[in-house]
C-alpha cells in the first residue's frame, strides 16, 4: 500500500466510541508536565488518557492501546493474536512480556510457541489502567520483555450493571456486573459476559466465549488487600491461513477454506492475591502479588494441507495441560536527599510452570492418527532486582539491575525409557535510564539495557547447543515536549541487538531459534486536544530489522513491521461521544530475500455511543469503509489440490469486512 493511500485514509479520520456509559461530569485534558514515576514511560499517561476517552470495545483492542503495536488473529476468534512491535513479529509473544494485576499471561513452553499470549480471560470492561513501555528497560519485568512489556490493572470498583451487544454474523455478547459491597473500607463485585459469533467466513466459526471474574478488596490504615478469582472457557472453529493460489485460480473464494475441521478450546482459571502496604511512616512500600493459574489448550490446526500426507492430509492438534504459580514482592523506599526526591527499591520472586500431555498430533477431522512428539515439561525461574531514582533537579538517573535463574525439565514420553534431562543458566541484566528536564515543558530521555526472552524447554533441553536465555542489547533517546497547552509530542530513536531471532517454521506450525538480529526505528506520538470537545491523537513507527548472520539481500526478518500508524480523532460532547480511527500497517517481507510481500493495509474503525440517564446507547463499525485486506500472512510451502508438485507461496487469512454492531448497557 502506498503512503498517499494511507495519508487519504488518515485524513479520513473523523470519529470512535465507548462501550462504557459517557461520564457527562468529567473534562479529559491533557495532562500538565508533571513527573510521572518513574519519568523514562514518557507516554504511559497518554495512554491512559486515551482509554478515558475511547474505552477499549473488544479483547482483541486492549493491546491495540499500546502505541505501535498491532495485531492479527487468524484462528476463529478464540486463539491468542499474532503481534507486532519494534520489528518484531512477536508471534504470540514471544518477546513481549504482558501481565495483568502481576500475573503473567505469556505460556513458556508453550504448545503452539513459546511466550504465548493468551488475553481473552480478561473483560475489557473491567480495566482501569495501562502500564507499558517499550525495550527492556523496566527492571521488575524479566522473561520476554524485549520488544516491550504490557501490564493492565483490574479496576477495585465496579457498578452494578448489564449490557447487550448484537451483531452482524450472528455476533451476540452479555455482560452483566453486580456491586455486592461498596463502602470506603470495603468492595467486592462480579461480572460475567458472554459471547457468541459465527463469523463472516463461508463455515460457521460457532465461536462461543465464557468470562467470569470476582474481585474483593479491602482498605486498611495503611494497607490494601485485594483477592481476585477469575475464570475463562473458549471453543471455536476455524478457516485457518488459505494459500493465494487456492483463491486465484477458483478452488475457494476469499471466504472459503480447505480444512473446515481446524479450530480448538482453551481454558484458564486464575486465583490472585494482591497486597499493598505502607511502611517506615509512608516513606516506603512493599507490595507482593502471588497466583495461581490452571489453563488448557487444544487446537487444531493445518497449515501445508497435503504436503507430507497425500492421503490423510496434514492436520496437526497441539495440547497441553498446565498449573502454574508465582509470587513477587518489592519494597520501595522514599527519602530526601539534598531537597531532592529519591527513590531505592529491591523486589525478588518465582514462578514455576507444570505441562502436562505436551503433545503434537497428526489428525484428520480432530480424530488421531499419529504421534510427532509427547512429553511433560517442568520450569522453574527465581529472580531478584534492585534499582534507584536519583534526582538531582532537572537530572534524574535511574540505575538498576536484574538477575534471573531457570532451570528446565523435560521427559519425552515417546521414547522407549522415560527419561528427564534437564537444562539451566542465569542472566544478569544490567539497565541505566536518565532524563534531563532542559525547561518545565521539554524533557530529554535516554533509555539503555539488557533485555532476554527464555527458549523452549524441548529445545535447550535436547539441544544443548542452544542457549537457554539469548539476550538482547538495546538503548532509546528522544524527547517530550509541551509545546502549547493541550498539545504534547514524543519523539524516541531507538536500537536493539538480538544475540538470537525465533523464526516461524510453517510446515511444522513450530518456533525455531535463530541466528542474530540488529533493529533501528523512530517512533513518534502526538496528542491534541485542540478544541474543548476535541480530541486528536496519532502515533507512527518506523524500523528496520534485519538478520546479521546472513548476506545483504537475504537478510530480511520475514514479517518485521516497516511502517505503521495510528490516527484518531475524538468528539465528545455533553452525554455523546464519537469517535473515528484509521490504523495503517505498510509492506513489509514476507521471506528472507523478499521476494514475496506481506501485503500492507490501512483500516478505518468507527464507533459513537449517547449516554441518557442510567442508559448508554451504542453502535460500533469495524471497517468502515469496507477495505478487503489480509489480517494475517504467511511464506509457506504446501500441497493443494490441482498442484502438480509444492507451491511456496503467501498463506493469509481475510481481515474483517464491513461488520455493524449495536449494544446498549445500564448501569444502576
Amino acid at each position: 500500500m502506498r503512503f498517499k493511500t494511507f495519508m487519504l485514509c488518515a485524513c479520513a479520520t473523523v470519529a470512535v466510541g465507548a462501550h462504557n456509559p459517557v461520564d457527562t461530569d468529567s473534562v479529559y485534558h491533557l495532562p500538565e508536565f508533571v513527573t510521572v514515576a518513574p519519568k523514562v514511560r514518557h507516554l504511559n499517561e497518554s495512554v491512559n488518557l486515551d482509554l478515558k476517552v475511547n474505552p477499549v470495545k473488544s479483547s482483541q483492542e486492549i493491546l491495540r492501546t499500546v502505541p505501535g503495536l498491532f495485531i492479527a488473529q487468524h484462528a476463529g476468534g478464540g486463539k491468542a493474536e499474532q503481534l507486532f512491535l519494534r520489528g518484531f513479529d512477536l508471534d504470540h509473544g514471544t518477546d513481549i512480556n504482558i501481565s495483568v494485576d502481576g500475573m503473567p499471561v505469556n505460556m513458556v513452553s508453550h504448545a503452539h510457541g513459546q511466550g504465548y499470549a493468551d488475553l481473552h480471560f480478561l473483560i475489557p470492561e473491567v480495566i482501569e489502567e495501562v502500564d507499558f513501555d517499550k525495550g527492556p528497560y523496566n527492571m521488575s519485568k524479566g522473561d520476554l520483555a524485549n520488544a516491550g512489556y504490557v501490564e493492565f490493572r483490574t479496576a477495585d470498583r465496579m457498578p452494578t450493571g448489564a449490557a447487550v451487544e448484537i451483531g452482524m454474523h450472528n455476533y451476540q455478547r452479555y455482560r452483566a456486573t453486580a456491586s455486592l459491597i461498596n463502602n470506603h473500607r470495603q468492595s467486592l463485585y462480579a461480572t460475567a459476559s458472554f459471547l457468541t459469533d459465527d463469523g463472516f467466513f463461508d463455515a460457521d466459526q460457532n465461536f462461543k466465549r465464557f468470562n467470569g471474574m470476582i474481585k474483593y478488596t479491602d482498605w486498611g490504615e495503611n494497607s490494601k488487600f485485594s483477592l481476585i478469582a477469575s475464570n475463562f472457557n473458549s471453543s471455536w472453529n476455524a478457516s485457518g491461513q488459505i494459500p493465494e493460489r487456492a483463491v486465484d485460480n477458483g478452488l475457494i473464494n476469499w471466504w472459503g477454506s480447505l480444512d473446515p475441521s481446524e479450530g480448538g478450546s482453551t481454558t484458564r482459571t486464575n486465583l490472585q492475591a494482591l497486597h499493598h502496604l505502607h511502611v517506615a511512616d509512608g516513606k516506603g512500600t512493599l507490595n507482593t502479588t502471588m497466583y495461581a493459574s490452571y489453563y488448557t489448550f487444544n487446537l487444531f490446526s493445518n497449515f501445508t494441507f497435503f504436503l507430507h500426507d497425500p492421503e490423510n492430509g496434514d492436520e496437526i492438534n497441539q495440547h497441553e495441560r498446565r498449573w502454574l504459580g508465582g509470587a513477587n514482592t518489592e519494597y520501595t523506599h522514599q527519602l530526601k536527599v539534598r531537597g531532592n526526591d529519591w527513590k531505592v527499591s529491591g523486589g525478588a520472586g518465582f514462578r514455576y510452570d507444570q505441562v502436562k500431555d505436551l503433545w503434537l498430533y497428526h489428525t484428520v477431522d480432530r480424530h488421531q492418527i499419529g504421534t510427532y512428539s509427547l512429553g511433560d515439561v517442568g520450569e522453574s525461574s527465581m529472580w531478584a532486582y534492585s534499582g534507584a531514582e536519583m534526582n538531582f533537579g532537572k537530572l534524574m538517573i535511574n540505575p538498576s539491575v536484574r538477575v534471573d535463574w531457570f532451570k528446565m525439565d523435560y521427559i519425552d514420553k515417546t521414547a522407549e525409557e522415560y527419561t528427564n534431562p534437564n537444562n539451566s543458566q542465569a542472566t544478569v541484566s544490567p539497565k541505566l535510564n536518565i532524563t534531563y528536564d532542559v525547561t518545565k515543558d521539554f524533557r530529554l530521555i535516554l533509555k539503555s539495557g539488557k533485555g532476554f526472552h527464555s527458549n523452549d524447554a524441548r529445545v535447550v533441553v535436547i539441544e544443548k547447543d542452544k542457549p537457554t536465555l539469548p539476550s538482547t542489547w538495546s538503548a532509546d533517546f528522544g524527547f517530550k515536549w509541551y509545546p502549547a497547552k493541550g498539545l504534547t509530542f514524543a519523539a524516541m530513536g531507538w536500537f536493539m541487538h538480538s544475540n538470537q531471532e525465533m523464526v516461524y517454521v510453517g510446515d511444522e506450525a513450530v518456533v525455531e531459534p535463530g541466528g542474530r538480529s540488529r533493529r533501528i526505528g523512530l517512533d513518534l506520538g502526538l496528542r491534541y486536544e485542540f478544541l474543548k470537545d476535541f480530541y486528536f491523537q496519532c502515533d507512527y513507527t518506523y524500523s528496520h530489522a534485519r538478520s546479521i548472520d546472513d548476506p545483504k539481500g537475504e537478510n530480511y526478518i520475514p514479517l518485521a513491521p516497516v511502517n505503521t500508524l495510528v490516527a484518531a480523532l475524538t468528539w465528545k460532547h455533553k452525554s455523546f461521544v464519537a469517535n473515528v480511527k484509521a490504523r495503517w500497517l505498510g509492506d513489509r517481507p514476507a521471506n528472507e530475500d523478499y521476494s514475496l510481500t506481506a501485503d500492507g493495509y490501512c483500516i478505518v474503525d468507527l464507533t459513537a455511543a449517547y449516554t441518557w440517564k442510567k442508559f448508554t446507547f451504542g453502535v460500533a463499525i469495524d471497517n468502515l469503509f469496507d477495505t478487503k485486506w489480509k489480517e494475517a500472512q504467511f511464506e509457506t510451502e504446501t500441497l493443494i489440490p490441482g498442484d502438480k508438485e509444492p507451491v511456496t507461496d503467501i498463506c493469509f487469512t481475510p481481515g474483517t469486512p464491513f461488520s455493524l454492531r449495536g449494544y446498549v448497557s445500564i448501569t444502576f
